[in-house]
């Protein structure tokens, strides 16, 4: 058995044999100051835990910060206050700016053959109510939420199954939790430090009044008619989303709380008091003592942070508000930083390889049709009139950044090569053409390919014109066409569509823990093959079998990877899905590497200068700890 890290449980030791020693002398929090002297709140010593994780701020390369104050920024809809957990990313392990896990919530893990995980929670550790988190809130969310059968009807979240193996949950005391099964669970972590992650523990003081097997049955059914839910479980759903931000009363574990009901357009988040990191000056984190979170129209967004109305905003702008937002910088009192994203590829197509119409099924599924797609796009000229040549033309790969980059992959047909495009289509057989030059598909119809997207990015337009332009010089014609979201999904899923376009990989920055999941058909939100996803999603009950042999190939090293212990193995399965990937040009990637505006008030100190912005693993600010940002008075 391995000590996860051995140094922290060394130090977690010494906290608890030397509490005075262990860390910084704690200093109180001035928004705190007249509760504790009113006997309202203990003080700071009684309120985090013995142990605190705290914060190497020189490390960081951050300066101490000043407690108090608050920032504002937007977000386009009320239930994307969600994206606040997000960001605040308080997590079991989380992911540093190494892009490795570290113990965050937790103080240590010990980790048997990656097969038995026990959780060392840090004692004294509180929700934000003040009552005690402790294994059994992990015994409530196992026993009387997953395995419930009114509440999980189908079963567990897949991300606690092993091949369908339940795991086996023990807690030897109040601050032990273990979690184990038959066969390594290498996915278990990750979940764990997800932006949107896999939630093991609940808090269980609060929500068993919503329970049906600890709540008086009178109480609960009054309180289910109170809220006008059809029944308890229906409240309990609506009372227990520790992603949502929705519910005020929830205990949580976050930086802030919220504590605005909705509906509402203006969503105040304040200071947890029993958060449990700190400064290495003592201070207890967050820095800020208010978050706000306002809730304004989708396009006026650009417009309002460009007017200074935001003091950190990153969602809702795009690359090509850089030029519009840098001129108001002066005017606006902020500063605008250049992040690089993440994705595989800024703007990507996908064959629909599951389309119902058998002709362009068929089509679709010729690598050589793939192939010789990619090789005719321009991505240098993409690059200069869209993104000014900021960006990198490549396929829809992992970065860089990632240690499985390889250069030779990224750049697999991606020459724009119009005599090889041109040749790879007649050796398909598409060799007729009608008189405006159009190729012919083996039934006669003109090679007119529609690709739809949802109309939310201008820059896709931009970029499938500049497409549109060089495909019609191999005799392919290009026509696109825009629906609502939700409507364009369910055409994907459904078949009807023969090509769309969206971004490419959203976890491009892939590390040794990242799970491959991205790599494989295994989610029917991959474009390129969403019945096949769909098929090993549902396990088996829809959707369609991946039947083509890289598909098999992609779901056999997948399913070897979940399955491995030997981290060697699994580095090496990886390379091969990359490889498979970039060879088959499943998608077909433009550029990667494009930057995304920041914009931080000139007042709002620690934000880094140049990030990356990723959402799993980063959680976009998550991994730059936003508890440490602070304001000037």
């Amino acid at each position: 058995m391995t000590r996860w890290p051995a140094l922290l449980a060394i130090l977690l030791g010494l906290a608890q044999a030397l509490p005075a020693a262990a860390g910084p002398a704690l200093v109180e929090t001035p928004m705190y100051e007249p509760d504790v002297a009113g006997g309202k709140l203990p003080p700071v010593a009684e309120r985090v835990p013995q142990a605190p994780s705290v914060v190497d701020m020189a490390a960081e390369g951050k300066e101490p910060g000043k407690p108090g104050g608050e920032i504002a920024w937007m977000v386009a809809r009320a239930r994307d206050i969600r994206i606040m957990n997000t960001y605040a990313y308080a997590r079991l392990v989380g992911y540093g700016t190494d892009f490795k896990l570290h113990p965050d919530l937790l103080a240590s893990v010990d980790v048997d053959g990656e097969k038995v995980f026990t959780l060392h929670l840090r004692p004294g550790h509180r929700w934000s109510d003040g009552q005690p988190f402790t294994s059994e809130d992990f015994r409530f969310s196992w026993e009387d939420m997953e395995l419930d059968k009114e509440l999980s009807p189908y079963g567990p979240d897949t991300r606690l199954l092993v091949e369908g193996e339940l795991p086996k949950v023990e807690y030897p005391d109040a601050q032990t939790v273990r979690f184990s099964w038959s066969r390594p669970n290498p996915e278990f972590l990750p979940a764990l430090a997800g932006p949107a992650p896999l939630y093991i523990y609940a808090p269980a003081h609060y929500l068993k009044q919503f329970h049906k097997k600890y709540a008086d049955a009178k109480a609960l059914e009054a309180l289910v008619k109170q809220a006008g839910m059809r029944n308890w479980v229906a409240l309990f759903n609506l009372r227990s989303k520790l992603i949502d931000s929705a519910n005020p009363d929830l205990p949580v574990l976050e930086p802030w709380v919220v504590t605005t009901k909705a509906p509402a357009d203006r969503f105040v988040f304040v200071r947890n008091p029993y958060y449990h990191r700190v400064d290495s000056q003592g201070r207890q984190l967050p820095y800020l003592d208010r978050v706000i979170v306002n809730v304004v129209e989708g396009s006026l967004i650009p417009a309002k942070a460009g007017a200074g109305d935001s003091d950190l905003q990153q969602r809702g702008l795009r690359f090509d508000n850089i030029s519009f937002l840098k001129a108001g910088q002066a005017a606006g009192d902020y500063k605008v930083r250049l992040w690089t994203t993440a994705l595989g590829s800024e703007v990507a197509l996908y064959p629909n390889l599951n389309c119902n119409d058998k002709d362009w099924r068929a089509l679709n599924r010729d690598v050589r049709f793939r192939r010789a797609l990619s090789l005719a796009i321009n991505r240098d000229e993409i690059n200069q009139v869209v993104f000014f040549g900021l960006a990198r033309p490549s396929q829809n790969t992992v970065l860089p950044e990632s240690p499985f980059y390889d250069a030779a992959l990224a750049t697999a047909w991606t020459q724009f090569d119009l005599a090889k495009a041109n040749a790879l289509l007649d050796e398909a057989g598409l060799t007729q053409r009608d008189s405006d030059g159009i190729r012919l598909m083996p039934n006669g119809r003109r090679l007119e390919i529609v690709v739809e997207s949802n109309g939310e990015r201008s820059l896709e337009a931009d970029i499938l014109q500049l497409i549109r332009d060089s495909w019609a010089k191999i005799g392919v014609a290009l026509f696109t066409t825009q629906s609502q979201r939700d409507v364009f999904l369910q055409r994907i899923f459904s078949g009807d569509t023969v090509m769309s376009v969206w971004t490419g990989i959203d976890n491009a920055l892939v590390t040794p823990t990242t799970v491959p999941s991205g790599l494989a058909p295994v989610d029917q939100n991959w474009l390129q093959y969403p019945k096949w996803g769909q098929y090993v999603q549902t396990r088996g009950t829809a959707g369609e079998k991946p039947d083509e042999p890289f598909a098999e190939q992609l779901m056999a090293l997948y399913d070897e990877w979940r399955t491995t212990a030997d981290k060697g193995r699994r580095d090496a399965i990886i390379r091969d899905m990359i490889r498979i990937q970039s060879d088959q040009v499943t998608s077909i990637g433009t550029v990667q590497g494009v930057l995304a505006p920041v914009v931080v008030k000139n007042r709002l100190h620690n934000v880094p200068e140049k990030g990356i912005l990723s959402w799993d693993p980063g959680a976009h600010f998550g991994i730059y700890h936003p508890d440490t940002f602070w304001v000037d008075p």
